[in-house]
């Protein structure tokens, strides 16, 4: 066994043996701003892996209904901007070089976030860390503006899952 799942095996048993509340508060910003998914997942304790608790509260999402789930999405930041960042949302858009960027790529941002924001009523959504980096991330907005809404609101549900398991591995990985 390595080292990684020698971690994951830690995080899941930790969280197995908490107290409904502790794992509730533990994985609260797993889907940003959105404890629901937490709570939801709490009573289908024990997972035997990270990867069936992610798979879990991915279907947890799956499963709510079409305005709990615009909620989440809503719940998003936009990128680039500042705001009600959780800790996560902070780091990621740190790693994705969006604090970072020249005047000229920031307004070509803002453009496409508000662009987005009023085709699908809900800010950009990628998994930042899945991705090259923040030019990459602005070709995606402009090829997703393209989509109609009900592919781009389960594109947005899919990258929110993915989301949600990069955080939950970067738990599991010991402090450097």
């Amino acid at each position: 066994m390595n080292a990684v799942q020698t971690e994951a095996d830690a995080l899941i048993d930790r969280l197995n043996r908490m107290n409904r509340a502790d794992f509730i508060d533990t994985l609260a910003d797993i889907y940003e701003h959105s404890p629901w998914v937490a709570e939801q997942a709490a009573s289908l304790r024990p997972f035997e892996t990270t990867e069936a608790m992610a798979a879990t509260m991915q279907t947890i999402v799956h499963r709510a209904s079409a305005e709990t789930q615009m909620a989440l999405l809503r719940a998003h930041p936009e990128l680039g901007r500042g705001g009600n960042l959780t800790t996560h949302s902070n780091s990621e858009q740190r790693y994705a070089g969006f604090d970072r960027l020249t005047p000229d790529l920031a307004e070509t941002l803002a453009a496409l976030n508000r662009a987005y924001r009023a085709k699908f009523g809900f800010p950009f959504i990628v998994a930042v860390r899945g991705q090259k980096d923040s030019l990459a991330i602005i070709a995606q907005i402009e090829r997703r503006l393209a989509n109609d809404p009900d592919t781009e609101a389960a594109t947005a549900i899919d990258e929110v899952g993915k989301i949600a398991r990069f955080r939950l591995d970067r738990m599991s990985q010991p402090e450097r």
